[in-house]
């Protein structure tokens, strides 16, 4: 049998408001637009497709299976402006073929700068997915699947059998992303690894005209993953594919309610979920990375966050907050800061990068990002010295 894993990313971050140095008494999240932008991105994405979802368990029973990470800044935003959004996913994980993995509470870069904080998210985190769908999480999926062998050590550190990041050629060299890995040394964690290609030709490729295999049908697609090598493929996309990447008219629901049937006319393909993943295979190999890995843009590193001087100037200010934060509103405003949305909104990236990084975007361009950032970030640290944690 050759095993198929869908995992979405489940995430909105909270946009900030414009807030100069002369703000006073403003906000510091954008209220109106987040309620605007989850509304349109519930009514077009995540309550037609929950309804897809819910309907093909009900079609084919155990045979199909689903995973999701759902950030806990999506969660907050779920129960303020769209409390049926939370319900269809409740729905789904009653079903008992849908599981939700672990992560930073705050979809932030805290792993790249302090193991306490990281810690305190992840647990955070797991209260969360306990709260909401009843399940302990046994796999763990970093912010962007950021990754490397240090990273391995602290999530198995915390229990975890399993984590996901992305299938890389520069660390697989010769090799297929379409096993199970392990990290170096004694290490029992097991790593899935994102086949992008196969990933990316529904979240990226599947509208594009000017690609050669356009239009993906489901029965192509059901054909391909019937041809691959290896025993696991990884399916891993943004759950904004469907209806909001990828529009409605673009045929994108079509193929997804047609595409798990095609799959299962294969006797030798199955669906399963990551924690099945990780009892059933076995590593055939080490994954050994030193530095960081990610899913996100052409470099898959840290780039897209923390390649300029903007972006690091600002992150390393907010870090810097860590362990000052007595009052338990404005640690939360402070984790909201960590989200690695607000870096990548500073990202100076053009070519082949330059659409992803505008979509969803708020500001005009990065420097405006930059200022209005740094504005709210020593907004906090002023309430931080002062004493005064109204926020």
């Amino acid at each position: 049998m050759t095993s198929i894993c869908f995992y979405f990313q489940v995430h909105q971050p909270m946009r900030l408001n414009k807030f100069s140095v002369f703000s006073e008494n403003v906000p510091y999240f954008n209220e109106a637009r987040n309620k605007e932008i989850f509304e349109r991105v519930a009514r077009k994405c995540y309550l037609p497709t929950n309804k897809i979802m819910l309907g093909l368990i009900d079609e084919l029973g155990k045979d199909f299976k689903i995973s999701y990470s759902m950030t806990g800044v999506f969660a907050e935003q779920c129960e303020k402006y769209s409390p049926e959004t939370v319900e269809s996913f409740k729905n789904l994980a009653d079903t008992g073929n849908v599981e939700f993995l672990s992560e930073t509470y705050y979809h932030s870069l805290a792993a790249l700068f302090s193991e306490r904080e990281f810690r305190d998210q992840v647990e955070k985190h797991q209260e969360l997915i306990n709260d909401y769908f009843g399940q302990k999480p046994k796999v763990f999926r970093n912010t962007e699947a950021m990754y490397s062998n240090h990273i391995s050590e602290l999530v198995e550190s915390m229990g975890y059998k399993g984590i996901i990041t992305e299938g890389h050629d520069y660390y697989l060299k010769w090799r297929s992303p379409n096993y199970l890995y392990k990290p170096p040394g004694n290490s029992k964690l097991k790593i899935l690894l994102r086949n992008y290609k196969l990933s990316d030709d529904i979240g990226f490729r599947f509208s594009a005209r000017w690609w050669e295999e356009y239009p993906l049908t489901a029965e192509k697609y059901a054909s391909w993953l019937s041809k691959c090598e290896g025993n696991l493929i990884n399916i891993f996309i943004d759950y904004e594919t469907f209806g909001e990447h990828q529009w409605q008219d673009t045929g994108i629901f079509e193929f997804l309610r047609k595409m798990p049937h095609d799959v299962l006319k294969y006797d030798y393909l199955e669906f399963v979920t990551p924690s099945e993943v990780v009892d059933k295979y076995e590593p055939v190999g080490e994954f050994d990375v030193p530095h960081i890995l990610s899913w996100a843009d052409v470099q898959r590193d840290t780039s897209a966050w923390l390649e300029n001087d903007m972006q690091r100037a600002a992150f390393e200010e907010m870090a810097k907050l860590e362990g000052k934060i007595d009052d338990k509103e404005l640690l939360h405003t402070w984790r909201l800061l960590q989200t690695s949305d607000h870096f990548y909104y500073m990202c100076t990236k053009w070519f082949a990068d330059g659409d992803v990084h505008k979509y969803f975007n708020p500001y005009d361009s990065p420097y405006d990002a930059f200022i209005n950032y740094m504005n709210i970030l020593q907004d906090v640290k002023k309430k931080v010295t002062s004493g005064n944690n109204e926020g």
